[in-house]
């Protein structure tokens, strides 16, 4: 007898629809998978066997044959055992009632008691159940407010065991959908754990930081040993805007995908990753046999923080500079392109040389001016063209270490921030731009006017400094952010001056 379960499967960070057809005939008993299914998929067998015993059914000991349509896609995970085990029940005559299994996806994990455990992917899958009109979706219990979190469209089923399930597609009993308040959700999952005003010290790092958040600039951090770089850019996310809906639900999808949602229903913070410096290339923008999101995917609408830059390997460093210009990656493999989500903000932080205290007054640096200038040359041209802002965070000192005044707080620098976004939200509603730091040659021309004295100073600066062109067309895009932050308008001299103070490496390069 013939049965078909729909399921899905991923591909990159969205699902596919996946028929699973169950056949079981007359012959010699076996089992025969097909429908390029991987090592955890195919394993299925021996779990499904055990949980429909557990479960007070029988296993039917003839020919069984599984096929995964389509069957030109390869297929991995374990997502499949429920959906294989249902359909088992209902060629094998089992299950009489099946039309309820053509209105929902079904997904999940079998234990060997026949209990049913989470899976990754849940958010992607009831997308591509409203976009295809279904019912809904049945999927472990622990994936259900995660699942629902897309709104009406979709029921959300959450089971607990593989007799739970059965019972529903036979109409024995019915499941609760579950739903969310989304309001309240979004709410009680929108607050960080740290904010500027514990930072000590630092004042010209913290506007500087500002800035970058209000123009959605690159930064690059260089100080000593413990003068603070770690702590500002962990504080960072707590002033960028607030997420929208939108940017929550296609950060989560991708937390999803890659399993570290860790119990929460939606992400609603802006993410935070820190990599180690001995990452792979794959590790940092995604990969492998079956490509998975990077670090950089899992940074998504939030902030990339890669600590001691010089130390990763140069090949991983060069991986970076297709994503951070187009906003995405895409990974061409054999099986297939897959586009990667990667809009993040990247902030930067290196030693100003391998002993960490060449700017330090209060360490001797020993270090040749060769041995810096290697030092540096690890970080290409090409990496530093995409970062804006270069500010040097000094050490501090005990007076501001010990000073009792709590800094000012994140809220009241995000409320400026906002106030400059939505300058540029305005300024670049018809173009595919929402912040300063992604304009092009264009409208740098059509914003960035700059008054007569501020264009006097910027001659003297690219002339005594001796500053690229790159590095003149950072500094206008900086000074069109601070310009905004001081309420818009054009670009006068005290902007200038201050957008070129963040370009420490040019002048130490001198």
């Amino acid at each position: 007898m013939l049965a078909s379960v729909l399921s899905s499967a991923l591909a990159g960070v969205d699902a596919f629809a996946v028929e699973v057809e169950v056949d079981i005939s007359a012959g010699t008993p076996g089992f025969r998978m097909v429908g390029l299914a991987e090592g955890a998929v195919r394993e299925a067998y021996e779990r499904m066997k055990s949980a429909i015993r557990n479960s007070a059914f029988e296993f039917p000991n003839r020919k069984i044959t599984i096929n995964l349509a389509p069957a030109d896609i390869r297929k991995e995970g374990s997502a499949f055992d429920l959906p294989m085990a249902l359909g088992l029940l209902a060629a094998n005559g089992v299950m009489q009632k099946r039309a309820r299994m053509r209105d929902y996806l079904v997904l999940g994990e079998l234990a060997l008691d026949g209990r049913i455990k989470g899976i990754k992917g849940a958010l992607a899958t009831a997308i591509l159940a409203r976009a295809q009109g279904l019912a809904g979706v049945v999927l472990p219990r622990e994936n259900a407010a995660e699942a629902s979190v897309i709104g009406e469209g979709v029921t959300v089923l959450g089971v607990d065991t593989l007799r739970e399930a059965f019972e529903f597609f036979e109409e024995l009993r019915e499941i609760t959908p579950t739903r969310v308040d989304l309001n309240e959700l979004f709410d009680a999952a929108s607050h960080y754990g740290v904010d500027f005003s514990e930072v000590k010290g630092q004042e010209q790092s913290k506007r500087a930081l500002e800035v970058a958040a209000a123009g959605g600039h690159n930064v690059l951090m260089i100080g000593p040993p413990g003068s603070g770089k770690t702590m500002l850019a962990k504080r960072l996310p707590t002033i960028l805007p607030a997420m929208t809906f939108e940017e929550a639900i296609e950060t989560t999808k991708v937390h999803s995908v890659v399993g570290l949602l860790e119990g929460r229903a939606l992400i609603a913070t802006r993410p935070f990753r820190s990599p180690h410096h001995t990452i792979s290339d794959a590790g940092l923008i995604g990969g492998g046999p079956v490509p998975r999101p990077g670090e950089v995917s899992l940074a998504h609408h939030g902030v990339l923080f890669l600590d001691e830059l010089p130390e990763f390997r140069k090949n991983v460093l060069e991986v970076l500079r297709q994503p951070l210009e187009d906003n995405r990656i895409t990974i061409a493999r054999v099986m297939g392109t897959m586009t990667f989500p990667a809009s993040v903000m990247l902030i930067a932080a290196m030693n100003p040389c391998p002993c960490g205290f060449y700017t330090d007054t209060q360490h001797e640096c020993t270090c040749s001016p060769m041995i810096i200038q290697r030092y540096r040359s690890r970080i290409s041209g090409p990496l530093l063209d995409r970062i804006d802002i270069h500010i040097e965070v000094p050490a501090v000192r005990y007076k501001e270490l010990t000073d009792r005044n709590e800094g000012e707080t994140s809220t009241a620098i995000r409320a400026r921030v906002n106030s400059a976004r939505g300058l540029q939200v305005d300024r670049f509603r018809e173009t595919p731009f929402f912040c300063n730091a992604q304009m092009g040659a264009r409208e740098l021309r059509e914003h960035c006017q700059v008054e007569p004295a501020g264009e006097r100073l910027l001659e003297l600066a690219i002339n005594r400094l001796a500053l690229s062109a790159r590095a003149y067309t950072r500094i206008l895009k900086v000074a069109r952010t601070i310009a905004d932050l001081d309420g818009g308008g054009p670009i006068a001299a005290h902007h200038l001056s201050e957008a070129i103070q963040y370009r420490s490496l040019d002048r130490m390069a001198l």
